[in-house]
């Protein structure tokens, strides 16, 4: 039997990729430190999909949690021919105004833990020459972004890190596919239903679970890279060229530079 795990199963795209997953015929190892709504998870795809589903509840902040994971799937025998690095935490504040504790938090769930989960299921999967890596980075991959410039570098090492990856996998037979969102429609943003339902008729956000589809789509074609939505793919490109000292002038008006002195 072929398994899918998924980091940050328990809520948002990562709850929409194991679902999508099961319904590919593949088992569910959903990974997240919410063990109420992994199991939540767990009885919904079973209920709808028939698959087997296993939950592991851990931090995935912790250093040793990468080796952790892969140990217990090795001993369970469970062959992990999907990887899906999907957990991430986003904070809002300057670095100067940021707890130190929360920057080591978001630095190892996104950096560290992805690099050695891909490093373990990595090697398994050259060794077995067959194999699909999938890594979520972030459109603020692109450009520095003031007030989340901890999350944004996190999201630009995964941008690096994904594409030397797939240079160094895929003759081997394993893909390696980044994934760039952009906002997504979930209640983590402070906005009435009303204004996310516009923001998603325009484009400006995405549903988790289109992007979930776009994104196993891609992966499972072999694609490099996914930036999901024409507005995304916009901002991407404008980003990539915007020259660092119009964004400065920017950061100079009045009320955002208010803003900034406050978070």
């Amino acid at each position: 039997m072929s398994y899918a795990l998924i980091t940050g199963a328990s809520s948002g795209i990562g709850r929409c990729y194991a679902t999508l997953l099961a319904e590919r015929g593949y088992a569910i190892i959903a990974v997240s430190n919410q063990a109420a709504e992994l199991e939540s998870v767990a009885v919904e795809i079973r209920e709808r999909h028939g698959v087997e589903v296993h939950t592991m509840c851990i931090n995935l902040a912790e250093r040793d949690a990468a080796r952790t994971i892969f140990e217990h799937t090795e001993r369970q025998g469970w062959q992990v021919e999907i990887l899906v690095c999907n957990a991430g935490m986003l904070l809002f504040s300057t670095l100067v105004n940021t707890d130190p504790e929360r920057l080591a938090t978001i630095i190892d769930l996104h950096c560290t833990t992805t690099t050695l989960l891909c490093r373990y299921y990595g090697e398994a999967m050259k060794e077995r020459r067959k194999g699909r890596i999938l890594i979520m980075s972030s459109s603020t991959a692109w450009l520095p972004y003031p007030t989340i410039s901890h999350y944004s570098a996190t999201k630009a090492y995964l941008k690096s890190f994904a594409s030397a990856l797939w240079y160094e996998l895929h003759r081997y037979g394993v893909s390696v596919t980044a994934v760039f969102p952009g906002a997504v429609d979930t209640p983590f943003y402070k906005l009435s239903d009303k204004m996310r339902r516009r923001f998603v008729a325009m484009g400006i956000m995405m549903r988790p679970e289109t992007i979930a589809r776009r994104a196993i789509r891609a992966m499972m074609r072999g694609r490099r890279r996914l930036t999901p939505g024409l507005f995304t793919k916009l901002v991407v490109a404008i980003c990539a060229i915007l020259p660092a000292r119009l964004l400065d002038l920017f950061l100079r008006i009045g009320p955002i530079r208010r803003l900034l002195e406050r978070v």
